[in-house]
């Protein structure tokens, strides 16, 4: 049976189980990283294991800091039921597509701290994924994950993790040796996973905004866009407020029920950053790791960009 969530735009319908996800921190820096794939899963958890953290700079602030020359991606299926010890399954290794994947693994928003969310509960199969990446003086790095039906997984690299969801782009790249990340058709659908949220609600400079209507009986989410100016003027406004890191979760308020608004940062390069308005709830912005209070400015400044 699957459970509603209390936030977003377009999440999973069914009961509530909010996890609050606790880092690998049993894992010892010290420990030599492995070469070859393990012979099984080396957790109960669904993705967020590694067989060892690597000693590289940057693996707090980044999934994949720096630029490897080869990926090796190790497949570990089972059901998500019954988790932990899957075998290996068989594995591939990619070298011109290696670093088209660190790279967009880079730009996924991560946290040393332990981060909150909600998740349905769907049973069915899973797959587990370690991918080794190879830098050209020898270290190497891992990077734990997973595709599972409720979407509901952790990557990490042993150090820092992240809540962003890539497995069908991992499966893809391991049975195709492709690595692409597809777009949704609807822009309000996008991810909106972007490095620097757990510092800001939106970070960077953004070229182009997306206020997005959440749907209703008789019509789907409906969309009107802005240019550079609007969009980093709302940023900067976002940016402005007083934030705390975010569960995922909000208190229902009185009042009518007005529909939520989902706001898409897009940019010039990378994915684009997403943070969504609850307006009957508070903290009513949460942008996946941040949330913070709306105020009536802020409510305003929203509602005259959003569709009529």
């Amino acid at each position: 049976m699957k459970l509603s969530t209390s936030i977003g735009l377009g999440l999973a319908a069914a009961g509530v189980c909010v996890a609050a996800v606790a880092l690998s921190g049993a894992i010892s820096e010290s420990q030599p990283v492995p070469a070859t794939c393990p012979q099984r899963w080396g957790s109960d958890d669904i993705g967020g294991w590694v067989p060892a953290a690597a000693d590289i700079d940057g693996v707090e602030e980044s999934l994949v800091p720096g630029s490897p020359v080869k990926a090796l991606i190790c497949a570990y299926p089972g059901d998500n039921t019954r988790p932990g010890g899957e075998r290996l399954a068989g594995s591939r290794t990619l070298t011109d597509q290696a670093a088209a994947m660190a790279r967009d693994l880079a730009y996924l928003p991560v946290s040393t701290a332990p981060i909150g969310r909600s998740c349905t509960l769907m049973g069915g199969p899973m797959t587990n994924y370690l991918i080794r990446f190879a830098y050209p003086d020898g270290r190497a790095l891992w990077v734990g994950s997973a595709e599972e039906v409720n979407r509901c997984v952790r990557t990490t690299n042993g150090t820092a993790s992240s809540n962003s969801y890539a497995g069908p782009a991992i499966t893809i790249a391991y049975k195709d040796g492709i690595w692409r990340l597809v777009p949704p058709e609807d822009p309000c659908r996008s991810p909106g996973d972007r490095r620097g949220q757990e510092e800001l609600m939106v970070p960077g400079r953004p070229g182009r905004l997306t206020v997005c209507r959440d749907a209703t009986s008789v019509r789907p989410p409906y969309r009107k866009r802005h240019g550079r100016d609007i969009a980093r003027a709302l940023a900067a406004t976002l940016n402005s407020l007083d934030t705390l890191p975010s569960q995922n979760t909000c208190k229902g308020l009185g009042g009518a029920n007005e529909r939520g608004i989902r706001l898409i940062f897009d940019y010039p390069q990378g994915p684009a950053a997403a943070v969504t308005i609850s307006m009957n709830c508070a903290p009513a912005i949460n942008n996946g790791l941040l949330q913070a209070d709306l105020d009536d400015p802020v409510r305003d400044q929203i509602l005259r960009l959003a569709p009529s």
